[in-house]
């Protein structure tokens, strides 16, 4: 099979979610490699992809994507990213949420050791 690929991608197994249609009906996946121009992905059944633009969410990767289906075969299916950024999903802030909530737990470490006379 010949690999027109334009980069080399990394194999991974990423938990995602497809967006199929302009309903909002997701889809689960699991993303087999990636680079930054497209990815590959495994459904757990044959679906119906739209051909011109789906959404792919990859929470690992904390990033979410406008795809376009270039290849599919059984449950599998090659995508090509878009260069544009999704503005209708949202972006994710567990990076924020987390750091808020290590500042918190430093803040009740130190109220404790302060209550239990550590300090």
């Amino acid at each position: 099979m010949l690999d027109r690929r334009q980069g080399a991608r990394d194999k991974v197994i990423y938990g995602g979610v497809a967006e199929i249609g302009e309903r909002g009906v997701t889809q689960d996946c699991v993303v087999r490699n990636i680079s930054d121009k497209g990815a590959s992905l495994e459904f757990s059944n044959v679906v119906q992809l739209p051909r011109e633009r789906m959404s792919l969410r990859i929470a690992r990767k904390g990033r979410s994507f406008l795809a376009k289906v270039v290849w599919w075969r059984d449950n599998f299916v090659g995508v090509a990213f878009s260069p544009e950024t999704p503005s209708e999903l949202p972006v994710s802030d567990i990076a924020e949420r987390l750091r808020k909530s290590e500042i918190k737990k430093r803040q009740l470490q130190r109220r404790i050791d302060e209550l239990l006379g550590e300090r």
